[in-house]
């Protein structure tokens, strides 16, 4: 896969990224345009961990309404919620580079941010273990992150009720 724009030149070392806010460079037509095709489901790293996990013999359901956040996959006799989640739209790594965004966008990743740990929260309260994928490790590593959740399947069903 090619290198996407932008989000993902972060310095080293945990420093900030350098720069600042410059504005969208495209009219707001075009943002609306690009915007609007995005989606929330269906994702190709989604697809791509249902693929494996498909392929290792693992039944699940994918994006049910009744549970906080509608995980991505979900193992529910086991109680196990798995988030494929965006590197962007989701923050990851937020603070680095959180400067660079308008005002609009970092409030509304930084409330992405805040759902997530209310969802999260919620579930695990409810007594369900919740995995988190990101995007960036299912593009650079998806075998090892089809491991992580196999061997998280593994483990909840070696595990007495």
């Amino acid at each position: 896969m090619g290198k996407k724009a932008g989000h993902r030149s972060w310095a080293a070392g945990n420093a900030p990224v350098p720069g600042t806010h410059t504005g969208d460079i495209m009219s707001p037509a075009t943002r609306s345009r690009v915007m609007a095709r995005i989606r929330g489901r269906d994702t190709t790293p989604e697809r791509t961990l249902a693929r494996g996990l498909r392929a290792a013999g693992l039944r699940f359901t994918r994006h049910p309404a009744d549970l906080p956040g509608r995980p991505d996959v979900v193992f529910r006799r086991l109680r196990l919620a798995v988030f494929v989640d965006g590197d962007f739209w989701h923050g990851w790594r937020f603070p680095l580079w959180a400067h660079k965004l308008s005002p609009r966008w970092r409030e509304k990743i930084a409330a992405t941010r805040a759902r997530d740990r209310r969802n999260f929260r919620r579930l695990r309260r409810a007594g369900w273990h919740v995995l988190r994928v990101w995007e960036h490790q299912l593009e650079r590593t998806p075998g090892a992150c089809l491991a992580r959740v196999v061997e998280a399947v593994r483990r909840l069903r070696a595990t007495p009720p």
